[in-house]
């Protein structure tokens, strides 16, 4: 067995320990995929545009709330003349900007990608959180990285 095949098991069981259904779903789809003959064609594909994909149905889920009408340009409006609708913009930016370095990191380091997930399941699992995702992860990485190599060189 290769050791991506070993690799992506631990990931697996790391994910059904966690009840991490967005885990264990990625991976049993990988392990399917890499176990046939399909592989070549739909690895290179997913590489290329499964990032993309998977933020334009990130987004689209987003913004039901908008095209079923719950939200309107009234609630807009109101969050624009409250504080906390200030802070809740400024923290959606904060987020996209995280989003953002993190796509450019895991594109650059994708080693990084494995210890980012199993953190994410460490979280989840001994400090009660909730996989927020990746790209979220890797931007707040990417700070981190920053402030250490401030301090270290």
């Amino acid at each position: 067995m290769s050791q991506a095949s070993i690799f992506l098991i631990l990931l697996l069981g790391l994910g059904l320990l966690s009840k991490n259904q967005s885990v264990v779903v990625a991976v049993a789809v990988l392990l399917l995929i890499r176990w046939t003959t399909l592989s070549p064609y739909i690895f290179p594909w997913l590489k290329s545009h499964g990032l993309n994909v998977g933020i334009i149905i990130i987004t689209i889920a987003v913004l039901i709330p908008i095209a079923t009408g719950e939200v309107e340009l009234r609630q807009l409006s109101d969050t624009l003349q409250s504080p906390q609708g200030w802070i809740v913009i400024i923290s959606g930016l904060l987020v996209a900007m995280l989003g953002g370095a993190g796509v450019d990191l895991l594109k650059n380091d994708p080693q990084l990608t494995g210890g980012l997930v199993i953190g994410t399941i460490l979280g989840v699992i001994f400090l009660k959180g909730i996989p927020v995702g990746p790209l979220i992860g890797a931007g707040i990485a990417v700070i981190f990285m920053r402030i250490y190599a401030m301090f270290s060189g």
